[in-house]
């Protein structure tokens, strides 16, 4: 299945351009779902995929419903110990959903398109229209970052010991983790891990969706860095409400003299693998499919190509690399590459724990696990040159396994 997910600076139109993108794929012949979380003119406002048009179905987030039935469920699990405390249940009409429901309900349905009850429909593209670029950027690294989390609390090896759990209840004197935490803890990480590999699918592109403009040149620039740290690759950039040029108007004139400027730009830096879309300033938003069918109309490049491939190749690579010059003994050195357009020094940090590096790179973090020969090395030195992260690795014998 295809997936092009829709993200970009907020108040660009992201919702629009998703809806046109999922359009175009089913005028295309795909049969198309657009998740979104906000309300499209003219298309359902059902929980559960509904027909719009042929080839196309639409499903809308319910972020409420969501945290009310989780937590619900969650107060079912623990109605034995709530029970003993003598705790009152909640009902659903009582509960409000908290800030961050809203992520945990788009990846909730993420995963029913990739591998629930939604993927028996047999859907050729899967448009999904997310929130504005710097929370998309962390949504879309939340499942790895959860699973992490996952295996440090609950790790599944310490199941084998849950036949000794009464016992060192006792001589700990706490109780132990109940058998339910674990099973409920394997369920979310199988959840959460169908939801990462979509992210990671090479199927998988990154659409976004910018008014131009200065402020939106800034944000762009900033995000290439974000979206490279997390090997993510953007298929498209779609210039939104563009301005008709040669207006008779200075006022107007005068902006659509600045947005040609920046376009300029854009169009010099995108890749090629990258290209710019504009989409004309309709003078009003959008109301209904049939604003959203003179979109398409107008800029064909919109339907998703099924052979694009998502994740660059090489986000990241290890090379080998001899000795320093003036240096000997250094054979082996191991050199651990990652592309990084945009970063600056002063705002990269790099620290090594165990088997893992943390990298932050300005207002992006992530935590990236080591290969096993990189584990059994020390960290020598690193360095930012052209766009590209390079971190030397020297063997350390301490850390190699012993023969005997």
């Amino acid at each position: 299945m295809r997936t092009v997910l829709v993200t970009g600076l907020g108040g660009a139109g992201r919702t629009t351009v998703a809806a046109a993108t999922a359009l175009a794929g089913a005028r295309g012949g795909a049969r198309t779902l657009l998740i979104s979380a906000d309300a499209v003119p003219g298309f359902p406002t059902a929980t559960e995929p509904t027909r719009v048009t042929d080839g196309l179905w639409s499903v809308r987030i319910d972020s409420g419903a969501h945290f009310r039935s989780e937590l619900l469920a969650l107060q079912d699990q623990l109605s034995g110990v709530l029970d003993l405390l003598g705790g009152n249940r909640m009902d659903g009409e009582e509960l409000t959903e908290l800030p961050g429901s809203a992520e945990l309900a788009l990846l909730h349905s993420l995963r029913r398109a990739a591998q629930g009850d939604w993927s028996r429909a047999g859907y050729d593209l899967l448009v999904v229209d997310l929130p504005p670029l710097r929370e998309a950027l962390a949504l879309l690294a939340l499942p790895e970052q959860l699973r992490r989390y996952l295996r440090r609390l609950l790790p599944q090896e310490r199941q084998a010991a849950r036949a000794l759990r009464p016992m060192l209840a006792q001589l700990a004197g706490v109780p132990m983790p109940a058998q339910w935490l674990y099973e409920a803890a394997a369920r979310r990480d199988a959840e959460l891990a169908g939801v990462q590999a979509l992210v990671e699918d090479r199927a998988t592109t990154l659409r976004l969706v910018a008014e131009p403009g200065p402020a939106a040149e800034d944000a762009l620039h900033t995000a290439r860095t974000g979206l490279a740290l997390h090997g993510l690759r953007v298929d498209a950039l779609v210039a939104n409400r563009v301005l008709p040029r040669h207006s008779s108007d200075p006022w107007f004139a005068a902006l659509s003299a600045q947005q040609d400027k920046c376009l300029d730009h854009w169009h010099e830096e995108r890749p090629a693998e990258a290209p710019l879309l504009r989409l004309p300033h309709l003078g009003r938003d959008p109301q209904g499919p049939g604003d959203l069918a003179g979109i398409v109309d107008d800029t064909p490049a919109l339907s998703p190509d099924s052979r694009e491939s998502g994740r660059a190749e090489d986000a990241w690579w290890i090379e080998e690399a001899g000795a320093p010059e003036g240096q000997d003994g250094a054979d082996g050195i191991l050199v651990w590459c990652l592309r990084l357009p945009g970063a600056v020094k002063k705002d990269l940090q790099l620290v090594r724990r165990g088997g893992e590096l943390l990298l932050t790179v300005g207002p992006f973090h992530r935590i990236v696990p080591l290969e096993s020969a990189l584990r059994r090395c020390t960290v020598s030195g690193a360095a930012l040159t052209d766009g590209v992260l390079r971190v030397r690795f020297t063997p350390d014998p301490a850390l190699w396994p012993r023969t005997s």
